[in-house]
């Protein structure tokens, strides 16, 4: 019980340091030093593979599946989809640098031009529009799987989320935090109340995971879906699991909310996709 307690008012106290006028790399530092603090025995990039750092029997059953991924066929498709040609002969590895290869790490970023946040997901439907194409759902399906497949290829790459000292930039940064802290819903919780106050503890039958290592491995392959979801999917699912209205995927304040927890992983190796239950 005292443990637990202790652990709660430091999530407490964290979550009123980041109210202060920190800098991001002042929250990034306070924000790892917690979960190092909350569980001493664990490397930092252990973090990257969710609850499976905390629970051993499920870890064990996580890694067997593993050996058969259930995500194969998903992300061979995601690889054919991105090498496919558009109708005017150009593909994805046309919009972006190094071809679109090992970029991962880089993403969510932001423009300057339009000050405004890009994901992966955005940029990859921005290329089929810039080449006459149509938009994919932000969510699942067939963009999930190219950005899964790109993912792929930065795997074992570090995040590296820049947030330019400029006042729209921190803006954005800003109101990622504060989405990030602030209590919504029926149930009134904010994403801290799960994934940083309550870390580890139980939820039902579920064990709470740390945000620090959730960015890593999106887009994820969720038994529960049968398939690959954007890390939007599951900001919407959280929503809808504290009663709260999800909002739609690629929408401001998901995009600010991403670069935020992205943010807060800098430093983090890449290891999506990944399979989730």
């Amino acid at each position: 019980m005292k443990n637990l307690l202790r652990a709660i008012v430091t999530g407490v106290l964290l979550t009123s340091t980041f109210i202060v006028n920190a800098t991001p790399e002042q929250d990034k530092e306070t924000f790892q030093r917690f979960y190092a603090e909350r569980f001493p025995n664990l490397a930092k990039e252990d973090f990257v593979n969710g609850v499976y750092a905390l629970d051993q029997d499920a870890r064990d059953q996580w890694e067997a599946m593993n050996d058969f991924p259930p995500y194969e066929e998903n992300l061979e498709a995601g690889e054919e989809l991105f090498n496919a040609p558009f109708a005017n002969g150009k593909n994805y590895a046309s919009c972006f640098e190094n071809s679109g290869e090992n970029i991962r790490q880089n993403y969510p970023m932001f423009d300057g031009k339009r000050n405004m946040v890009i994901t992966l997901e955005l940029a990859i439907n921005e290329c089929r529009t810039n080449n006459g194409e149509e938009t994919l759902a932000y969510k699942k399906g067939a963009l999930a799987k190219i950005s899964a497949y790109m993912a792929s290829t930065s795997e074992d790459s570090v995040l590296n989320i820049v947030i330019p000292n400029n006042e729209k930039a921190l803006a954005a940064y800003q109101a990622g935090k504060q989405y990030f802290y602030s209590k919504r819903g029926q149930l009134n919780f904010s994403c801290a109340n799960c994934h940083v106050q309550n870390v580890g503890r139980k939820a039902r039958s579920e064990t709470l995971s740390p945000a620090l290592g959730h960015p890593t491995h999106f887009p994820v392959y969720r038994m529960a879906w049968g398939n690959f979801g954007t890390l939007h999917r599951r900001f919407a699912s959280c929503n809808k699991q504290v009663r709260a209205q999800p909002l739609a995927g690629q929408s401001e304040a998901y995009r600010n909310l991403e670069y935020f927890l992205t943010y807060m992983n800098n430093g983090l190796p890449i290891n999506g996709p990944a399979s989730r239950k």
